[in-house]
């Protein structure tokens, strides 16, 4: 395994000079028809002019010298390097990758779409460009490979698995913490480093989606309905209560059971409810 090695080569500035020296020299031995100093210098100043390279900010260029790595140039400006050496460059900016969503099934069996957006960048320039074919490549078929493990290692959520103290619906940093945990492993080769990785798209795969739906809507209308019976009987004791305290009427069992039942229906309904007028008692 390559590590990488910088470099810190000499200022173009001060090679230039030179060249431009060397050029005005042998200009004058033409014109001289020194011919016999004019060509050596001719060939010196040719062969030094492929030496110079520009580096760009948050750029490398990969130095490769008759097939042996020699190091790497990380600092941005006009330098000047061996001329016979093989140049590659490599950016060291941050990138994107904005992953496509991918049909897997979660650790319960459920199938789901996940896709996630990684954020990486090149943080070892000489593996980056020895280890691997071709390191966007690798981390494009990486990531995948990393949100299909984690996705298949975790349930959609606990309705299935109550034990679950992780869900991929429900858990999203500790998630993420483990996706960016999981892509630095797979990408440690390439040189590449993950800084932030997180679930962009989650759903449940089209063929499952309307029946998790209708699950969700039962367990929502349940639930709802769960608070307003456990309010209405607050609200029937309370009026049952008062009602008692304040001597307003006397109700005997069976009629503590017709107001009960009436209240209940009145307060649990789900539509307006017509009130009717009873003129009579309950014994008639």
């Amino acid at each position: 395994m390559k590590n990488e090695k910088t470099l810190k080569p000499a200022s173009g500035f001060s090679m230039l000079a030179l060249m431009l020296a060397i050029l005005i020299i042998t200009i004058v031995l033409l014109a001289e028809r020194l011919f016999f100093l004019a060509i050596p210098l001719s060939v010196i100043f040719f062969t030094l002019m492929p030496g110079f390279v520009i580096v760009n900010p948050n750029e490398s260029v990969v130095l490769v010298l008759f097939g042996k790595y020699i190091g790497s140039v990380k600092d941005d400006g006009f330098f000047f390097v061996n001329p016979f050496s093989s140049r590659k460059k490599i950016s060291l900016k941050a990138n994107n990758l904005n992953g496509t969503p991918l049909k897997v099934n979660d650790k319960i069996g459920n199938p789901i779409e996940i896709a996630a957006v990684v954020v990486w960048q090149v943080m070892d320039t000489a593996k980056a460009a020895f280890e691997v074919e071709n390191y966007d490549t690798y981390v494009k078929v990486q990531s995948e490979a990393a949100v299909r493990q984690l996705a298949g290692s975790l349930p959609y959520d606990n309705w299935e698995d109550e034990s679950a103290d992780i869900t991929l619906r429900g858990g999203t940093e500790k998630v993420n913490e483990m996706l960016v945990y999981e892509l630095n492993e797979r990408l440690e080769k390439s040189g590449v480093r993950v800084s932030d990785a997180r679930i962009s798209h989650l759903a449940y795969a089209q063929e499952i989606a309307g029946a998790m739906l209708q699950r969700q809507q039962a367990t929502a209308v349940v639930a709802a309905r769960k608070q307003i019976v456990e309010g209405a009987v607050g609200m029937v004791e309370m009026a049952l209560a008062r009602l008692s305290d304040k001597n307003i009427v006397e109700l005997d069992d069976e009629r503590k059971a017709a107001m009960v039942s009436n209240l209940l229906v009145v307060l649990c309904s789900d539509r307006a409810v017509t009130p009717v007028v009873n003129t009579g008692t309950l014994y008639h």
